[in-house]
């Protein structure tokens, strides 16, 4: 694959911010992009305390994405929970709509909602979720791996730095108020394009009740949602084992499997 390092200028986040993004090598464009079309995008979150290099330096990411016709962006999001500060950094705008817009504009990458997908694991399942609940418009899918979906008082040092010192989740970040609100949309006629969800988790993470539990949020929503569960805790070697899994049911139709 061909392997980018991106430096720029973020209007929403006021500050220079960089990304990897690896795009199809030539035999890759040959075969998915010959005939005129765009590759399709995975937006690949980033944990906590990590950064936009964490993907490629703890998985074997670009040899799994070989052949998938596959662009991977990923944006670094700092500690952001990729929401809008209330400082004034805008990191859900930032990658929700900037991001994307400067991607395409540089990139042979498809703009089509369709083509687009959102994946990460702790709090960037936490973002994936949200930019496929908030933005439906522009991620058809997205993958959480031992993804955060709620705000528990073991976050409470982490909070004040993202929405202040109530620990109260605002409607536009909170998972369950945006999955309502997608419903509603949807049983309204007002948005009926259909979005696919994939969550995983280890049985060993003290995330599983709150993935559980979100699973069941929305299947009863009437999502298409595949849920996956397996031995391991909140580690690189679960995260590498199941960001292949999450490739695989985006890219191979008919791999939606409930382990």
């Amino acid at each position: 694959m061909i392997f980018n390092e991106i430096h720029f200028i973020s209007g929403a986040l006021g500050m220079h911010t960089s990304a990897l993004v690896l795009l199809p090598d030539y035999p890759g464009f040959a075969k998915y992009g010959s005939d005129g079309k765009s590759f399709k995008a995975l937006y690949l979150l980033h944990g906590l305390s990590d950064d936009e290099t964490i993907w490629m330096r703890r998985t074997s990411l670009e040899r799994y994405a070989e052949n998938r016709g596959l662009a991977i962006i990923m944006p670094r999001g700092d500690r952001s929970f990729y929401c809008d500060l209330d400082n004034g950094t805008r990191y859900f705008e930032y990658i929700a709509r900037e991001l994307p817009a400067m991607v395409t504009s540089h990139f042979r990458v498809s703009d089509l909602r369709e083509d687009n997908y959102a994946a990460g694991l702790s709090m960037g399942g936490y973002g994936a979720l949200k930019l496929a609940l908030r933005a439906p418009e522009r991620f058809s899918a997205a993958a959480a791996l031992s993804a955060v979906t709620d705000w528990p008082e073991s976050l409470q040092t982490v909070v004040p730095g993202v929405m202040g010192n109530n620990y109260v989740c605002p409607p536009e970040d909170d998972l369950y108020y945006l999955a309502d609100e997608l419903k509603r949309r949807r049983d309204s006629g007002d948005f009926t394009a259909p979005t696919r969800f994939f969550i995983g988790c280890g049985t060993e993470d003290v995330l599983l009740p709150q993935s559980k539990a979100f699973t069941v949020k929305l299947a009863d929503d009437g999502w298409n949602v595949v849920y996956r569960e397996s031995a391991g805790c909140h580690s690189w070697e679960f995260w590498d084992e199941y960001i292949q899994y999450v490739l695989e049911w985006l890219t191979s139709p008919g791999a939606e499997e409930t382990k």
